[in-house]
């Protein structure tokens, strides 16, 4: 699918493009192709990937305010855009790690796919420029990313989104082994709030299957594991949001 013309583009990232939404205080999210990993030193494209982690976010995010967690998600325009809420990106990358895998594997020397003894949360500030780099709450507090109460906010958010996908996950065979979301600003009848963003997909994710450990998610690209395009195929089946054409509507 082409992109739209005649639209406003506010930002071009490596999986997605901004628009200015058709209404005050909106954007559309046009989902790519393009996968990139290790701070764009390797790129590639993955056929169908826009359209896939483009419903199965949808899927995620409603099933998400279907319990009360705030999102920026309004509607699905098409096969590859979402209309969302405008926000104020808070510039901070929210990893939330169940079982020892990437870099925390490799950084504290654990063997991949341990079960932790409790649900990690880890911080890396948003910076293409500087590669993502690991920050602690003082960081936070003494750069003023976000205050005390948007930090308690965000990490009680946290843990409410990764017990619900957990369970969503288990249910369909899979492991939610860690994923990293975002969060934005959002005001609404002049109160400020805070909103889950972004995307959650394979993409975002670490998805395993739970008999048999199989990789379901971009480390298949990471990797060179072959059959990227599959995974993300078999993740949007068993979510019941497959669709037969992954290119176009």
């Amino acid at each position: 699918m082409s992109q739209p013309t005649k639209r406003k583009q506010l930002y071009e990232g490596k999986a997605k493009v901004l628009f200015e939404g058709p209404e005050p205080g909106t954007i559309i999210q046009h989902f790519k192709d393009d996968a990139t990993v290790f701070n764009n030193q390797k790129r590639g494209t993955i056929s169908g990937k826009g359209v896939l982690n483009n419903r199965i976010s949808e899927y995620l995010m409603l099933k998400l305010g279907e319990i009360g967690i705030p999102t920026h998600f309004i509607r699905s325009l098409n096969m590859r855009e979402q209309l969302v809420r405008a926000v104020q990106i808070i510039p901070l990358e929210v990893i939330i790690r169940n079982v020892a895998a990437g870099s925390l594997a490799k950084r504290l020397g654990l063997e991949e796919g341990t079960v932790l003894p409790k649900t990690i949360i880890e911080f890396c500030l948003k910076s293409d420029k500087l590669e993502d780099p690991m920050v602690s709450e003082s960081h936070i507090e003494a750069f003023c990313w976000a205050d005390d109460i948007e930090m308690e906010e965000i990490k009680a958010l946290s843990v409410r989104i990764n017990d619900f996908l957990t369970g969503l996950f288990l249910g369909v065979g899979i492991r939610l082994v860690d994923f990293k979301i975002e969060f934005g600003r959002y005001i609404e009848d002049d109160m400020e709030m805070i909103v889950l963003a972004d995307e959650i997909s394979p993409d975002s994710c670490r998805l395993w299957d739970i008999k048999t450990n199989e990789k379901m998610d971009k480390d298949r690209f990471r990797r060179d594991m072959g059959n990227v395009e599959g995974a993300y195929q078999e993740v949007a089946r068993r979510l019941g949001v497959l669709i037969d054409n992954l290119q176009d509507e």
